[in-house]
């Protein structure tokens, strides 16, 4: 299996629901950086796995819909905790979105895979990969 990563960052806000979180209830903001991997088995006509600057560019599109925001506010997330987890999923089918609609280029097509990991912190990050 072939990959390639792309890297970004983004800057939300939000606050958490529920005991488990502790002083995360009230609203707080955080920083992540993101990665983003496309996979797929063999490389395609031109001996890529996908463009990396359509890819660059069309994470940057995704965690533009995110970032300065407060989660709080956003109706896509209404009653969601917009944990770690639940941000690399959104981010993860996004993207898969976009590679759909082409906009990843129609070599992105025959992509197998992607996996998107929010990096909290040096030591703390949480990954979602899916099929596509």
């Amino acid at each position: 299996m072939f990959s390639v990563t792309v890297r970004d960052h983004m800057m939300i806000a939000h606050s958490f629901r529920g005991e488990v979180f502790g002083p995360a209830q009230r609203l707080h903001g955080a920083t992540f950086v993101v990665d983003a991997t496309f996979r797929r088995a063999d490389l395609d006509a031109d001996g890529i796995v996908v463009d990396i600057g359509l890819a660059t560019e069309q994470l940057r599109v995704v965690l533009g819909e995110l970032t300065y925001r407060n989660l709080d506010d956003e109706p896509a997330f209404a009653g969601v905790n917009t944990t770690t987890e639940v941000l690399a999923r959104t981010v993860a089918d996004r993207l898969a979105d976009r590679v759909h609609a082409g906009d990843l280029g129609e070599g992105a097509r025959g992509l197998a895979g992607i996996t998107v990991t929010l990096h909290e912190s040096h030591v703390a990050w949480a990954s979602y990969e899916r099929l596509l």
